[in-house]
């Protein structure tokens, strides 16, 4: 892998969940811009530096060598940063869509260091809607009072 193809799979990471965290930003939630970014670059250095481990090992002779569990042990580790976002206060569960949202810049992380670019950009597309579009037609179902809910 080419030092170009490294700086655009991390450019890209911290891209895209920079992107996710603008949401979280601009309505004053803790988990924001940086948060989001740091978490998806740091999935992609894992996953660039699982890939270049194994291309290294493998080229050295060495066999047996899985680079997948680097995807097993982001998913562990994101799971307890995701839930440490999560708390309960006066009757109300707070922080799930910022935990999800930081699953997902994970997610995107691991993708952008194993260079799948579309899947990045459909995926970026795919959670900043569900994040601020759905939010408006939420506000439009029948019963719903989700102006006056206090936003997470």
């Amino acid at each position: 892998m080419s030092e170009i193809e490294i700086f655009l799979r991390l450019l890209t990471a911290s891209a895209a969940g920079a992107l996710l965290g603008l949401d979280r930003e601009m309505r004053g939630i803790s988990a924001g811009l940086r948060t989001h970014a740091m978490a998806s670059l740091s999935s992609a250095v894992i996953i660039v530096s699982s890939i270049l481990i194994h291309d290294q090992l493998t080229a050295a002779g060495e066999t047996g060598i899985d680079p997948l569990r680097a995807i097993q042990g982001l998913a562990q580790a994101i799971g307890f940063i995701a839930a440490g976002a999560i708390f309960f206060a006066n009757g109300n569960v707070r922080n799930l869509t910022s935990a999800a949202n930081i699953w997902l810049a994970a997610g995107l992380g691991i993708a952008a260091g194993a260079g799948q670019y579309v899947l990045v950009a459909l995926a970026v597309a795919f959670g900043v809607f569900i994040v601020t579009g759905l939010r408006f037609l939420e506000k439009l179902l029948p019963g719903s009072d989700k102006s006056n809910e206090p936003s997470d």
